[in-house]
């Protein structure tokens, strides 16, 4: 078997016995977590609740960093081995001050969901002038990711899931111009971009990491019309990508990629669990299993978008040079320096 995933060498679905209908209850069916870490960005709404509630019902004890707490509050109301942090992944300071505190309780770190992100914002920047879409959907979980090594490292087995798009599709990782400073700014584009790194990021992650047994893996979860990445969209256009009905309400239609929560969450769930793949990292991942490699290119997203046809990972989100340019680029405009053992 290929060593690493660089130019999608283990791009290949590998007969899970599950598909795009699967839920996360059926995926985590004979799972056992107990004594288990989990930390789930996000976890409090949309894919990121039903990621966490499997693993929480699999024994595992849940982390869920939040930036709107009192929100999470209610929504993990009633759920068992639940934890809640203050947590915002576009902020440095708040990134470093949870994993000191994670890190200081001396526990390992099983998995790590990197699920929590941004989608259809207007052009804003962090405190360190990245773009808002690379620096919450890549940028933080490379930080979280960077400053947990050790936790993970620890737990003799640990797996990173970064929670990727189909929307990588859209852009490339533009390394000469990565946060909008000399081009046009295309919200679309600037997803695309964050999502292509956190498929790079897994890649590369993977290959360095396996040495200490840390694997990482990407995720496409389909098509999810309800959740709070939208919040940015008017509903209009989510009817023009046919995820919503003439009455705003959300279409679940598994031909078309239209999938549940749960469905959505399943792959997740999947790649952070399944024997399967105890073997195999650095995959991007789609219908609970290892997706197709494709050579699709979906240019800016403004047209009549295909859903059916979302399906897949495009070459530029597995290259390897893209891969390790992107590492370093990450730690340059994080600040971080990412200690990995295998390096």
């Amino acid at each position: 078997m290929e060593k690493n995933n660089y130019q999608g060498a283990l791009q290949r679905p590998m007969g899970s016995g599950f598909g795009a209908a699967s839920t996360t209850a059926d995926v985590i069916g004979g799972i056992d977590l107990a004594g288990k870490t989990a930390i789930v960005t996000g976890g409090y709404a949309g894919i990121g609740l039903e990621t966490a509630k499997a693993l929480a019902s699999a024994g595992a004890r849940v982390i869920v960093p939040a930036r709107n707490v009192e929100k999470a509050k209610r929504s993990l109301a009633g759920i068992a081995n639940v934890e809640l942090e203050q947590v915002d992944l576009a902020d440095a300071g708040s990134i470093d001050a949870f994993a000191d505190r994670f890190l200081a309780s001396g526990r390992a770190l099983h998995l790590l969901i990197n699920n929590a992100g941004i989608m259809w914002a207007p052009l804003q920047r962090d405190e360190r002038g990245n773009e808002s879409q690379l620096s919450t959907n890549h940028l933080g979980p490379f930080q979280l990711t960077a400053r947990l090594w050790s936790a993970l490292v620890m737990a003799r087995g640990a797996r990173v899931v970064n929670v990727s798009s189909w929307g990588h599709h859209y852009s490339p990782v533009v390394f000469d111009d990565p946060n909008f400073v000399n081009r046009e700014y295309e919200t679309l584009s600037a997803y695309g971009q964050s999502k292509t790194a956190s498929t790079l990021f897994s890649l590369e992650l993977d290959a360095r990491g396996k040495g200490a047994g840390v694997r990482a893996y990407s995720v496409h979860p389909g098509i999810i019309a309800g959740t709070e990445l939208s919040r940015n969209l008017p509903k209009e256009a989510l009817q023009k990508f046919g995820a919503l009905d003439e009455n705003h309400n959300p279409i679940h239609d598994l031909s078309k990629g239209l999938k549940t929560l749960s469905q959505g969450a399943s792959t997740t769930v999947w790649c952070a669990t399944s024997p399967a793949l105890a073997d195999v990292g650095g995959v991007y991942c789609e219908d609970v299993d290892i997706a197709q490699l494709d050579r699709i290119d979906a240019g800016d997203g403004t047209g009549v978008v295909d859903t059916s046809a979302m399906r897949g990972v495009a070459p530029h989100a597995l290259d390897e040079q893209a891969a390790k340019r992107l590492w370093a680029l990450s730690e340059q405009l994080s600040g971080v320096k990412f200690p990995v053992a295998g390096e």
